[in-house]
Parts: C-alpha cells; structure tokens; sequence
C-alpha cells in the first residue's frame, strides 16, 4: 500500500515526545483499516480485528505477527481465538504513538 512496510521498526527509548492527532490522522492514512483508539490515560493506540475462518487460521496468523514482531523488536498485544485475531500497537516508552507503531502495522497487513 505505501513505503511504510519497507521501512524498519526504530525502538523507542521514550526520548522523543507521542505523535499528536493531526500527525496519527496523517499516518493512519497509510494503513489499511486500523482504527485509532485512547485508552483511560487518554494515551492513543492502533487496533485491528482480523478474522479468519477457523482457529488453526488464526494460530498460524499469530505465529507470523509474532515472529514478525520479533525481528522488527517492536511487541504488539494480541488477543486471539477461534476466527479472530485482535491486535492492538502502541509504544509503551512513550504511551502514545510514534512511526514504529504504522510501520508494524503496515508489515502486520502484509502477512495477511
């Protein structure tokens, strides 16, 4: 969809400041269907459901995020079962968003 799934994960060691609205309504653009979400601390987030046709179909899913995830050292939560996968991104040194997270997100849409 865009070059954000060729760039590289940077890791965030919480020295740089949590994209504001304008900058995520920017970047989500250039993913296909996440939504952008805050939580309680108002810190925002990107989610995606994904659905699958079974639960082997997931599994296998999650395996690849995760191996994914890994080599990228950037860690998404997830949350799966039987058709579905959930996963949400964020950067937890800065309780916000930041580039890394679109660029997981972008890779994430790939494996699909």
């Amino acid at each position: 969809m865009n070059d954000l799934a060729k760039k590289k994960c940077i890791p965030c060691e919480g020295n740089i400041p949590a994209f504001e609205k304008s900058e995520i309504h920017k970047y989500l653009k250039k993913v296909d269907g996440w939504d952008v979400k805050n939580d309680s601390n108002n810190s925002y987030y990107l989610f995606k459901e994904f659905k699958f046709k079974n639960f082997v179909e997931s599994q296998n899913f999650v395996n690849k995020v995760g191996d994914l995830a890994e080599k990228e050292n950037h860690h998404p939560d997830i949350f799966f079962g039987w058709g579905y996968c959930k996963i949400k991104i964020f950067t937890h040194a800065i309780k916000g968003l930041a580039e890394s997270d679109f660029i997981l997100a972008a890779k994430i849409d790939k494996l699909n």
